[in-house]
């Protein structure tokens, strides 16, 4: 569909279907009236189903945006703070909003994705966020701090969360070329190198001080919420129209998964966790596949 203007009809026809589909559907009839999803106490719990998660999925899905999901957008803006920085649940006090604390950089990368794809990149409450996130970024390393990484640090390479890294530049590459700031520029190229430097997946370290595959990466899976996959990594990297040698191993394993008929399982799943199933596990898979052929075709390996 690139190429078509807003107005054209196969795209207006093809974004009707998409919020006519019963997933959608389902995951919006969840919703409470006043925009929240189970509670507006606190927008990440319980996973899977909280507000936040079901934003994620209905960008994820290429849902449109529409007053529904503008209430719902409304109560994530309610748990952050002056910093740009998000809660997860909504903060109490004046000191609460005001805190200047700086983790779990993963929920803030994922909660910017669906904002970009919503419409709310300009949205000054989205400039406060990037401000932090940039602000917040290592100087020194790469990535962002995080106080659940690493539970030991003997056990992996990176000094800061390889997730936050992750989620991090998948959010950040959705960012217009034209609209990306000089700082968000240099934080995208340093990431780039830090997940290349890793080899995508091989950021955990043996007790002889070997690189060491992230098992649970290796299996692909959607939607992934705050977990990854080799998948969703290459698919941020070739979007960015990197090309290394470091990412070799990484493709070399997609073509290894692509079955008789052309078509990618679904590895791994939330099913019975979420508002809907979404396909079938162990089962060929529409968007584990459309995700493979796009990193193909740009890497010229179709």
């Amino acid at each position: 569909m690139h190429g078509l203007e807003l107005s054209d009809p196969e795209l207006v026809n093809l974004q009707e279907a998409i919020m006519n589909s019963l997933t959608i559907k389902k995951i919006l009839s969840a919703q409470d009236p006043q925009g929240f999803w189970i509670t507006p106490k606190t927008m990440y719990l319980p996973k899977y189903k909280a507000s936040t998660h079901s934003l994620l999925i209905l960008a994820e899905l290429g849902a449109q945006r529409n007053p529904a999901i503008e209430r719902g957008i409304e109560q994530i803006f309610s748990s952050q703070q002056y910093s740009g920085h998000f809660r997860m649940e909504q903060p109490k006090t004046e000191r609460a909003r005001a805190s200047t604390l700086a983790d779990g950089v993963c929920l803030d990368a994922n909660i910017l994705y669906f904002m970009i794809h919503f419409g709310y990149l300009e949205d000054p409450r989205i400039q406060q966020l990037l401000d932090f996130l940039s602000k917040s970024h290592s100087s020194s390393n790469y990535g962002w701090p995080c106080r659940a990484f690493p539970i030991n640090p003997k056990s992996v390479f990176p000094t800061n969360c390889f997730m936050c890294s992750v989620k991090g530049l998948r959010a950040l590459t959705q960012i217009p070329q034209s609209k990306r700031s000089q700082k968000i520029t240099t934080i995208l190229k340093k990431e780039i190198e830090h997940v290349l430097e890793n080899e995508l997946y091989r950021y955990l370290k043996t007790p002889q001080g070997e690189r060491k595959a992230k098992a649970g990466w290796t299996r692909f899976g959607f939607p992934l919420f705050y977990n990854s996959d080799v998948l969703e990594v290459l698919d941020t990297l070739t979007s960015l129209g990197v090309k290394d040698s470091r990412m070799d191993d990484a493709l070399e394993m997609v073509l290894q998964k692509r079955g008789s008929d052309g078509k990618w399982l679904l590895d791994h799943s939330f099913n019975g966790k979420m508002w809907v199933d979404i396909e079938t596990k162990k089962a060929p898979s529409k968007w584990i596949t459309l995700r493979a052929l796009r990193i193909l075709r740009r890497l010229g390996r179709e």
